[in-house]
């Protein structure tokens, strides 16, 4: 399954320029809304019911399964956060949450859906909540990989973090070990004790240690 929180940022200018100009702010606090589009509360299969919808600007609705006991969510931080992202039938398009790999982005800084920029608003750290997301507040009129045009979505997500700043990028793989080097070649000394004798030809003698002929003995008279 490809990995869409990149997506998240690829998609979100084009997404935020396609929502209609914001009509007065309504509290993400106030009662849940009476009437709401059928596919916007249609609960995913296989994932835990909630009930009731509270409703935050845009028409995004929310419900919290878990209230967090860690500090309030403010904008302008870097929220670490585990998401599973789903579309309206059920079918689940993401989860880092599968991967093991938590998602960091900037609150508030338009970048990533609309649904997300003000989906976390009241949160604590610790928290889980479910979002529906209208298409006009994830990817518009445009499909990103698994998910059709206009879709309207569905996220759980959970709040793991907070920072002032982007955590460290993962360490660079390590650098393969170099090979060994070829050991040098062993040193050809003699071996110690007495020096083997020479294979060298012998010297010719000379002249004067050459065997002189035998004098013959003296004529009888």
């Amino acid at each position: 399954m490809k990995p869409v929180a990149g997506l998240l940022f690829l998609a979100a200018s084009s997404a935020f320029a396609q929502t209609p100009a914001a009509k007065p702010a309504v509290s993400h606090h106030s009662t849940a809304a009476k009437a709401s589009t059928p596919a916007l509360v249609t609960n995913p299969p296989g994932a835990p019911k909630v009930v009731g919808l509270p409703k935050t600007l845009y028409s995004l609705r929310y419900i919290d399964t878990v209230i967090g006991k860690g500090d309030l969510a403010v904008p302008r931080k870097f929220y670490t956060v585990h998401y599973t992202g789903w579309l309206a039938d059920g079918t689940k398009f993401d989860s880092s949450v599968d991967r093991n790999q938590p998602f960091t982005f900037p609150y508030g800084a338009h970048r990533v859906i609309p649904g997300w920029d003000t989906g976390f608003e009241g949160m604590r750290i610790g928290g889980k909540r479910r979002l529906f997301v209208p298409y006009q507040l994830a990817y518009g009129e445009q499909s990103v990989g698994k998910i059709p045009s206009k879709s309207n979505l569905i996220f759980d997500v959970e709040l793991l973090g907070m920072s002032d700043a982007p955590p460290p990028p993962p360490p660079a793989p390590a650098r393969p070990a170099e090979p060994d080097e070829k050991p040098a070649e062993p040193a050809t000394s003699a071996p110690k004790g007495d020096a083997p004798a020479s294979t060298a030809p012998a010297q010719p003698s000379s002249p004067s240690d050459a065997p002189k002929p035998a004098t013959p003995p003296p004529t009888p008279q």
